[in-house]
């Protein structure tokens, strides 16, 4: 028997807690964000961030980014949600629009709906839009590796029929298994392509940030060709259905795009700021600690008044404080 990879039972796609039913797929979605939140904060700290500022981050960028992701997979499979057999006055079409929990997500969706959250968190926070951009990249692939772990959970977005020792079992019960192939036909892996890229695309760039400074949108443009360059070849070999344009899946113009505009970024950016960046945050809007205490008695005071009131002030008058 040739090696294959299979696909999880269906009832590991989701189990119930209660009156609850937990998806497989949400909790590798979050799992993905918060190893994100995380190796972002330490990133952005690392540079002059203050504490915490990723979660005032996470609370705009992720809503938006799970809308994006949704709204982009629908509107490239309109006719699975939005057919002749899905009625616009059925409450259960757009229950099934929306039920992100059932999985389809575009992950091209989230990052234009994470962007727009990030933007306006940047104006609330006032770190600069590409400096967080920057700490952000490497997790945000790291997220999205993670998160295809759900797609083997709902047994979906597979490729096409491969006798590789690593192809994917698929029952052919599975609503995307093509038509005439015999049962026990494998299947390419394309989560687990995305992936292992992923995961390279970040290892890549924080061992080039061990030697080059990549400020001013160089590592957001480096994450943009690197996806944009594995999207491209992976989509290619997939078999769900989705829209076309030219020949080519819309996935696919969408990695070119993100190729250009990866490259675009670094160019601009090279031309525009050669220098170092100094701060994370935008001029008037830096973030200074709180200052330190002392108390307003010397030693030699305490000693002629035991009683005397030892409040602490600030150490220097009119220190700033912290803000966002």
């Amino acid at each position: 028997m040739p090696a294959s990879i299979p696909s999880p039972p269906a009832s590991w796609a989701s189990f119930s807690i209660g009156i609850f039913t937990i998806h497989s797929y949400a909790l590798c979605i979050l799992a993905g964000i918060i190893v994100a939140v995380l190796l972002t904060s330490r990133r952005l700290t690392k540079r002059g961030g203050q504490p915490g500022v990723v979660v005032d981050f996470a609370i705009v960028a992720v809503p938006l980014a799970l809308i994006g992701a949704r709204a982009w997979h629908v509107l490239t499979h309109v006719g699975d949600y939005f057919g002749p057999e899905h009625p616009l006055t059925d409450g259960a079409t757009w229950l099934n629009a929306i039920a992100i929990w059932n999985g389809g997500n575009a992950i091209f969706g989230s990052i234009l709906g994470g962007a727009v959250g990030v933007w306006i968190a940047s104006r609330w926070t006032g770190v600069r839009f590409l400096s967080f951009a920057d700490a952000l990249a490497p997790g945000m692939l790291l997220a999205q590796a993670v998160g295809r772990l759900g797609n083997w959970f709902n047994t979906e977005l597979y490729g096409m029929p491969t006798t590789l020792p690593w192809g994917l079992e698929v029952p052919t019960s599975n609503a995307a298994f093509p038509a005439g192939l015999p049962a026990g036909t494998l299947f390419h892996p394309t989560f687990l392509y995305e992936l292992v890229w992923n995961t390279a695309g970040a290892v890549l760039i924080l061992l080039i940030e061990r030697r080059v400074a990549l400020r001013w949108g160089r590592a957001l443009g480096m994450y943009l060709i690197w996806y944009g360059i594995g999207r491209s070849v992976f989509e290619s070999i997939r078999i769900d259905p989705t829209t076309v344009y030219l020949g080519l899946r819309v996935n696919v113009w969408a990695a070119f795009l993100s190729i250009l505009l990866g490259l675009a970024i670094i160019l601009w950016s090279r031309r525009r700021h050669p220098g170092v960046e100094t701060s994370v945050y935008r001029p008037g809007r830096e973030w200074v600690p709180d200052a330190p205490v002392v108390s307003r008695y010397t030693a030699a005071d305490l000693e002629d008044d035991p009683d005397a009131d030892q409040a602490e002030v600030p150490a220097t008058s009119g220190a700033p404080t912290s803000s966002r």
